[in-house]
């Protein structure tokens, strides 16, 4: 698995924990093509296939950039009907990212402008360095938003504040992100990636299936009004019960140890 992409790292950390990194550094792990391929390629064999996986953590090498967005270079001079092809697969990457039933948890390790920040919107939530920068910059390069920001943005920071981010592509720093809601975490430089791992380790020992059944009906019910996204989570609840993880858990409950949960 981890030597199956030519722009992505995949790293099996164990006990269902897989890490993610943006491997073009030398490029501030802008997004090519390629990457556009790989990305798609790792989030569907996770769609697939999810009972093998518990937690993804998704960083960017090196400690200056997470992801730079597109890159730029590459598309110097595409045809429209080229371009148009390669959003297509960068949407379609989205969407199997978006679609993912296992949490992920991006660690941002530094700059995530314009497409880099979209993926940084996808994740569950956030750490990020203190001295991380985002920007949504589409609109200066006569572009807008493709992959998700329009519409991830304000349901992170509210619809006004998401126009003046978006509207102006003015950059911000991350602890303007962490007070306005979009980063979960701020940690000292050389440490997010450590901490991101720490809080998804705690993630993947709970039980696979209450954490991917919690994550569906948070992220659907909130687009259901309350009286759906109540009966969306009882149908959700109710895939526990018949489960050995849920007798496994009240079991280690009541015999004071630590439960062991394999997704059954």
């Amino acid at each position: 698995m981890s030597g199956s992409y030519e722009t992505i790292r995949v790293e099996v950390q164990g006990g269902g924990l897989t890490v993610v990194t943006l491997n073009r550094p030398d490029v501030a792990n802008a997004m090519n093509t390629q990457m556009g391929h790989d990305l798609l390629a790792f989030f569907e064999g996770i769609n697939a296939a999810p009972l093998a996986h518990r937690c993804i953590v998704l960083t960017g090498a090196g400690d200056k950039a997470f992801c730079a967005g597109g890159d730029l270079k590459e598309r110097q001079g595409m045809s429209d009907e080229t371009w148009q092809a390669q959003h297509l697969l960068f949407e379609r990457a989205i969407r199997a990212f978006i679609a993912c039933p296992v949490p992920v948890l991006g660690a941002i390790n530094g700059a995530a402008y314009a497409g880099g920040c979209e993926l940084a919107l996808c994740c569950d939530f956030i750490y990020a360095a203190e001295t991380a920068r985002f920007a949504l910059t589409e609109v200066s390069l006569g572009i807008m938003p493709g992959a998700g920001g329009t519409q991830n943005l304000p349901r992170a920071v509210g619809e006004r504040r998401a126009k003046e981010i978006i509207l102006t592509g003015r950059p911000f720093s991350a602890v303007d992100a962490y007070e306005w809601g979009m980063v979960n975490r701020l940690c000292a430089p050389g440490t997010v990636l450590q901490e991101t791992l720490e809080t998804a380790r705690r993630i993947a020992d709970n039980a696979p299936i209450s954490v991917r059944q919690a994550k569906h009906a948070i992220h659907y019910g909130l687009q259901m009004d309350l009286a759906s996204g109540m009966m969306l989570e009882i149908e959700a609840y109710n895939r526990m019960v018949p489960t050995e993880d849920r007798r496994e858990g009240i079991a280690s409950f009541n015999e004071k140890r630590k439960p062991v949960f394999k997704g059954r």
